[in-house]
């Protein structure tokens, strides 16, 4: 499924615990990213930090088990581990009402940390991290310590944690930025973009913040990508929706992933559209995928 598998990719942000009701489950963007791109087989460390208690410790042994390099997760006794309560609507959609503060506010840099981004090849990173000061400033020194590294920014905004100002310092830094149709439209305007079309905007975004690539995510709309001075658009794949839970982290790591390994932008395309598919049709942001799964649906539903 990828010619090169070798790639050290590095996610940076939040891990906690997903609260549905009464059902718990691992997650934050980040994370649920790093442990999609750590299922293709790919070298993979998460950089973060956890509460010193029981969910702390019940998150480090779970990435452990899923072959992630753990060393960049910091453990404290300041701030328990943060949580996050969804809600779905009938079409299982998830607005979110984020615990604040939480460890992941107060990520700091240290060897470890520094010593994972030297050695990486590309750098996941949200907005939603920088909340906080503290992690803020990590992440913008750890951007600044390996000029060679891909850096993917996922804008993946929740209210009222960002601001305009921020966003722009956070894209200035990426070689690609991957949005919603919602977002892009929102970023767009708030930098002085006067079109609703969608294509038009990632041109636009891409001129403005100097980012060479921006993907767009349309739900069951399927997909666009700039890649290389040219609009890719993939029709998603139709699935019955169980929630949309990390669709669109599974949907990035699988299209990255691809992009680095094979180069090819439709079949980095089809890949991520279909593994974001099977993940909305599962309950919960990590579903288990094995290859064979994901072919079979490509197959079939071709």
């Amino acid at each position: 499924m990828f010619l090169n598998n070798k790639i050290n990719a590095v996610s940076f942000g939040e891990v906690l615990f997903d609260v549905f009701g009464n059902e718990k489950k691992i997650g934050g963007a980040p994370l649920n990213l790093a442990l999609r791109i750590a299922s293709f087989g790919f070298p993979v460390s998460m950089i973060s930090a956890v509460g010193n208690d029981e969910d702390g410790r019940v998150i480090c042994d779970f990435v452990a088990q899923h072959h992630l390099d753990t060393r960049g997760i910091i453990c404290t006794s300041e701030y328990d581990t943060g949580v996050v309560q969804v809600t779905l609507n009938d079409r299982g959609s998830a607005t979110y009402e984020i615990k604040y503060p939480a460890a992941w506010d107060f990520i700091e840099a240290n060897e470890n940390t520094r010593n994972i981004v030297k050695n990486a090849n590309v750098f996941f990173y949200g907005s939603l991290a920088c909340r906080n000061e503290v992690s803020q400033q990590t992440l913008f020194s750890l951007l600044n310590a390996n000029p060679e590294m891909f850096k993917v920014f996922d804008v993946n905004l929740r209210k009222p944690f960002y601001n305009i100002e921020l966003l722009k310092k956070l894209m200035s830094k990426a070689d690609f930025i991957k949005f919603n149709d919602e977002e892009i439209l929102e970023v767009s305007a708030e930098l002085g973009g006067q079109s609703d079309d969608l294509e038009e905007n990632m041109f636009f975004i891409s001129e403005k913040t100097n980012t060479p690539s921006v993907c767009v995510t349309l739900g069951k709309h399927g997909s666009l990508l700039l890649w290389n001075g040219t609009i890719y658009r993939h029709r998603g794949y139709a699935v019955t929706v169980a929630d949309t839970v990390g669709a669109g982290d599974s949907f990035l790591a699988s299209l990255i992933s691809k992009l680095l390994s094979n180069k090819d932008p439709h079949e980095a395309l089809d890949l991520a559209s279909a593994v974001g598919a099977l993940v909305a049709s599962h309950s919960g942001a990590n579903p288990k995928l094995e290859k064979e799964i994901i072919l079979d649906f490509m197959r079939v539903n071709v």
